[in-house]
């Protein structure tokens, strides 16, 4: 099936430590369906990706989350990793950024710990979700159901678990751009198929960089990014 995103603006929310394939495979997918597609951080140059334990390759910020209108974009992607959204969350321009999506019906979709930053904006209760293992807990206690799916859709929220459950969620966050805005709280017929399936289930080109090509001043910047064992960014036992 053909897909038609023209003239529609798409923002990937992210900052330094977002799992590089979260956020690179959304960008490319929603590039081809036409949309417009823009990196918003907490800060401008670049930002670092991870592929799992290791450092991934830069993406370039082309905007800023203090200059950045929820009303200028069609919808939100809000990549995992673990220091990426352990630093959003922290962040109250970003927190109240993503929250303004969802209150607002525009779609959005979040991917592994990705919903960290749903959490503090407290948009997660009442729904249906998915997300990394580690955060069932998390958006239990924050009043959502959790369950075991490669993809969940509730309303005009979409979650996913990890890497390898890109393609669908790349598939089903196209779907609800294509549909438009929907009933920000209102729980799509996919989220109460989850929860039954769970209790029968085993539990950009051009802005890409490759590490170890920066300019000298670029690596300088990289540098200063925290990798110490405050910020383990997953565990041996998170191996995917």
């Amino acid at each position: 099936m053909s897909r038609n995103l023209a003239g529609q603006r798409i923002a990937i929310l992210a900052t330094d430590g977002f799992e590089q394939s979260e956020l690179t495979e959304p960008h490319k997918a929603l590039s081809a369906a036409g949309a417009d597609v823009s990196i918003v951080s907490v800060r401008p140059g670049r930002i670092q990706g991870m592929q799992h334990h290791e450092r991934g390759d830069s993406v370039a910020v082309t905007e800023l989350i203090a200059e950045a209108s929820p009303s200028a974009f069609a919808g939100l992607v809000l990549p995992g990793g673990v220091a990426n959204p352990d630093e959003l969350r922290t962040n109250q321009a970003a927190v109240a950024f993503a929250r303004t999506f969802i209150q607002s019906g525009k779609p959005v979709g979040a991917i592994c710990h990705g919903p960290w930053t749903l959490i503090e904006a407290d948009v997660v209760r009442g729904r249906t979700v998915t997300s990394w293992p580690s955060l069932k807990t998390d958006l239990r206690n924050a009043g959502a159901t959790w369950v075991d799916q490669e993809v969940v859709v509730d309303g005009n929220l979409v979650t996913s678990r990890k890497p390898a459950d890109l393609p669908a969620f790349c598939r089903a966050f196209i779907d609800l751009l294509e549909g438009g805005t929907t009933t920000p709280n209102a729980s799509g017929d996919t989220a109460s198929k989850a929860v039954a399936a769970s209790q029968n289930q085993e539990p950009l080109q051009e802005q890409i960089q490759t590490w170890g090509e920066e300019s000298p001043a670029e690596a300088n910047t990289v540098d200063e990014f925290n990798f110490s064992q405050e910020h383990t960014f997953i565990s041996a036992t998170d191996s995917r």
